[in-house]
């Protein structure tokens, strides 16, 4: 019997391109894992009606982990019964915490000496997607609890423990005194049964200039799901973008880690996509689920490629997906 079972959701678009490649690469790092294919998404939606079926659910609660390609979500008006799935699928299994590892990789462009964390509260805030119009005026509801920003307040200040001890509070309580306020006292509450951390504030609009001028005095930042979602791109801007950007979403019990770029419907089919993030987010879930040794072997793997070539289009190469997966292999055995 295989040491771990590996749930594997393709998604949309070229999400049917990484998940195989990312799949190629652990079987190459020797993981002793068995896997178990799911869909979900809105392809899936078209064809059957729903985002998520029963199926899907079974697979990613009887499996050590999930490993998402990517979902399309169409802007505008939804189809009636549609719901993104992977939103969806953080708040039913209470995924917590969204984490986007920052890192500076050998990529052109890239800035140096960037190594952090950006950690989302992922089910609250705005994301709750409580909308409604009054003719002329639409308004949408921010949620925030102060036991959801003492679990993810608890969750950012461990992390930070186990990196540099240092936490930075992202918050626009200067505008938003009674929503982003809770938030940030009670992260900073929680911080303080951490001896030793380092714990400062930093308005939003400030952090979003610092990242760019000086990245490096980052190690752990926490913030709201919005927040979160917009630095964390802008973060992933400073070390080579979305091609190579991964993250993961944990709760207590379950984790579902995912490349950060969407569904690329312009590229999908074409063989040309950048498979480094799901790769990269297979390491996360490899450390995740303990299979540390793993880890490490693939992410150096991953740095050796990007550093020697080939590299992919959207990091200046003209390499494709099967290119740039046989080249990781390669770096493997």
């Amino acid at each position: 019997m295989a040491k771990y079972r590996i749930c594997l959701i393709e998604g949309d678009g070229i999400g049917h391109e990484v998940i195989p490649a990312a799949r190629r690469v652990l079987e190459a790092a020797g993981l002793d894992a068995e896997y178990v294919n799911a869909e979900a998404g809105y392809e899936y939606f078209l064809d059957h009606g729903t985002s998520v079926p029963a199926a899907t659910y079974e697979a990613v609660e009887n499996t050590d982990a999930t490993l998402f390609g990517a979902a399309t979500s169409p802007s505008g008006e939804k189809p009636d019964g549609f719901f993104g799935a992977i939103r969806h699928l953080r708040r039913k299994y209470g995924l917590y915490a969204n984490v986007r590892p920052t890192r500076t990789r050998p990529v052109p462009g890239a800035y140096e000496n960037v190594d952090l964390v950006i950690v989302r509260e992922n089910t609250q805030g705005l994301y709750v997607e409580q909308e409604r119009r009054y003719g002329d005026t639409a308004i949408a509801d921010t949620v925030i609890t102060k036991d959801a920003s003492e679990r993810i307040g608890k969750f950012a200040a461990d992390l930070a423990m186990k990196r540099r001890q240092k936490l930075t509070v992202v918050h626009k309580s200067n505008v938003l005194p009674v929503t982003q306020g809770l938030f940030m006292n009670t992260v900073l509450d929680e911080a303080k049964a951490f001896e030793g951390l380092n714990t400062g504030t930093m308005i939003v609009d400030n952090a979003a200039m610092q990242l760019v001028r000086n990245p490096g005095q980052f190690d752990v930042m926490v913030m709201t799901n919005m927040f979160g979602d917009i630095l964390s791109d802008l973060a992933a801007g400073l070390v080579g973008g979305l091609g190579i950007a991964a993250s993961g979403n944990v709760g207590d019990q379950f984790g579902i880690f995912e490349s950060v770029h969407g569904s690329a419907p312009d590229i999908a089919g074409q063989g040309v996509s950048n498979p480094t993030a799901t790769i990269l987010a297979a390491v996360l879930m490899l450390d995740h689920i303990g299979a540390n040794d793993v880890a490490r072997r693939l992410d150096s793997a991953v740095n050796t490629v990007l550093a020697e070539g080939p590299r992919t289009r959207d990091l200046g190469g003209t390499a494709g997906t099967k290119e740039f997966t046989d080249a990781v292999i390669a770096q493997l055995k």
